[in-house]
């Protein structure tokens, strides 16, 4: 399942990616006040906020990938890599619908997709709470 966990981590990476991407293009385009929404500190501050971890979840994936292409032991890195990637995607998805207002619930824009393609990314593969415990173990807990 190890395999499948960076697949679902890239996954969840790709949809991330795609909502910050879509909802860039939609706050340069949309005004408030005279002004478009990205000109507003709030949208900036959550924007780089978001792809940041984004970025973070890149390198997460980067680092299975290397172990597993090295032949190393990466079950710990991969489970910690779709746990937080399938998180982060949830994360940034919901906040990006929020700049997207009304219009983020509708089927015109592809947010509405995202936001549903998203949840997958915690549940398939083995849960967000599965992913926990082989963290854990590998950890040194029992």
């Amino acid at each position: 399942m190890d395999s499948g966990r960076i697949s679902i981590a890239t996954q969840a990476l790709g949809i991330a990616q795609g909502a910050i991407d879509e909802t860039i293009n939609y706050v340069n385009q949309r005004k408030q006040f005279n002004k478009t929404i990205a000109s507003f500190q709030n949208t900036q501050f959550k924007l780089a906020e978001l792809q940041s971890k984004v970025d973070a979840s890149r390198l997460m994936i980067w680092r299975a990938a290397m172990l597993k292409d090295q032949g190393a032991k990466y079950s710990k890195e991969a489970a910690m890599a779709k746990y937080y990637c399938s998180d982060v995607a949830n994360e940034v998805v919901r906040t990006c619908l929020q700049l997207f207002g009304g219009y983020g619930y509708i089927d015109e824009f592809p947010i509405e997709r995202m936001y549903r393609d998203a949840k997958i990314t915690e549940i398939y593969e083995g849960t967000s709470e599965a992913q926990k415990m082989v963290i854990a173990k590998a950890i040194g807990l029992k």
